[in-house]
């Protein structure tokens, strides 16, 4: 195990330089110069500070340990993987703005019109035959907003009780964030949420169901792991399996309505938009025009555009994940019940992994070299409960709607 973890160590630290999120985030300022010219009726596309991003130190650490890693050894191919991912996150990052960026965004997070596993569709298929479906929920006003007007003061008290309850004092402590693009941002010891701005009940139970319950639960078992400090890491290609265990993690605990997913299928519409040269304001204009207010509008376009180009084609691709995780959680969930493999299912937890870890590493979970989770929510441990609800999931996606009338029920 020496080499293991001398490998992880090496791995580890040298993915701390690389950052991608910091690494591309937008200055305030950016975001609000944008609405004020939108709000006077001159929209000018924003202009993005440079940013020096010499990765090359990192890159050259991180090959190192790829070198001597082993793919076959099931702890040493994990590190390897991780360190490649962080590898070629450092190369987009320095390729901001340019054509190779969406290249090596694809690669990493995936492309709206790449296929789902076990199916025709395209995760943009996917997305727009989700937003078709509601259309008419909408126009009902079944879909709807949540009354926002719950403090973040307030939201940070609430989270933290609710936590508590289920990590106790390995609870992260919860910050208010006046700079933060996203809602919120979980890690093994912090969760953050955005400042300067309102929640929603709903919004509470998504924060405590995806940032707490997943990423932050995901992150502490990590740092318990004594052979593989790697599974704190929010590694990049860790991310799709990440979101989508959270958004299913909403999804089982009610915690999601439709107005949820509908932005979350947004996202895969408008990144698909400015790849084919759709520019910010455009793409701004897709989430203005599909409910969304000015404010939320600007940030979502913003995510879209983070290392891109605001005039269209370069885009990034990771909110790609959130609608495409959650289908492929959703399905390996689905296949390990069918399998009667449970053990799967908490094995997710143990780590920030991917869904093809788990399975990988299964050799390496039997001999103990990788801790069990401690932290699991309750929905993942309550087995009888989630069989019956992914059985009857499956039973149902045997009923092709369009074959059915309501008179005919």
């Amino acid at each position: 195990m020496k080499r293991v973890r001398e490998l992880d160590r090496r791995a580890r630290r040298a993915a701390g330089d690389v950052k991608v999120l910091r690494r591309l985030a937008w200055p305030e300022r950016t975001v609000q110069s944008f609405l004020t010219s939108w709000r006077r009726g001159a929209p000018r596309l924003p202009k993005v500070p440079a940013r020096a991003r010499d990765l090359s130190a990192a890159r050259g650490a991180l090959d190192a340990v790829i070198a001597e890693a082993s793919p076959d050894d099931p702890l040493e191919g994990y590190v390897r993987r991780t360190a490649e991912s962080y590898r070629d996150a450092a190369r987009m990052v320095e390729a901001a703005g340019t054509p190779e960026f969406a290249e090596l965004s694809r690669a990493i997070y995936g492309h709206p019109r790449d296929r789902i596993q076990g199916s025709a569709m395209t995760h943009l298929d996917a997305a727009q035959r989700l937003l078709t479906n509601t259309e008419r929920l909408q126009a009902a006003g079944v879909v709807r907003e949540a009354d926002i007007c719950i403090t973040p003061e307030t939201v940070r008290a609430q989270l933290d009780q609710d936590l508590r309850r289920t990590l106790g004092d390995a609870t992260p402590k919860i910050v208010i964030d006046r700079s933060l693009a996203s809602k919120a941002a979980a890690g093994a010891l912090r969760i953050r949420i955005r400042g300067k701005t309102a929640f929603s009940e709903l919004d509470i139970a998504q924060l405590r169901e995806h940032e707490g319950l997943v990423h932050s639960a995901t992150a502490l078992n990590g740092r318990a792991q004594r052979n593989l400090s790697c599974m704190r890491l929010s590694s990049p290609r860790t991310t799709r399996t990440q979101e989508g265990l959270a958004t299913v993690a909403e999804l089982i605990t009610r915690a999601v309505d439709i107005a949820r997913l509908r932005r979350l299928a947004l996202r895969t519409v408008a990144i698909d938009a400015a790849l084919d040269g759709a520019d910010f304001v455009q793409v701004f204009e897709v989430f203005l025009n599909a409910g969304q207010s000015e404010e939320e509008s600007a940030r979502s376009a913003m995510r879209v555009f983070r290392g891109g180009d605001v005039r269209g084609r370069v885009a990034f691709t990771k909110d790609v994940v959130y609608l495409a995780g959650m289908i492929e959680v959703h399905t390996f969930l689905r296949k390990a019940i069918e399998l009667s493999r449970p053990d799967l299912v908490a094995r997710l937890f143990a780590g920030r992994l991917t869904l093809g870890d788990v399975t990988r590493m299964s050799e390496a979970f039997e001999a103990g070299h990788v801790k069990p989770a401690r932290h699991v929510p309750e929905w993942a441990t309550d087995l009888p409960r989630l069989a019956a609800y992914l059985a009857f999931n499956a039973l149902v996606d045997l009923v092709d709607l369009r074959e059915v009338t309501l008179e005919d029920v």
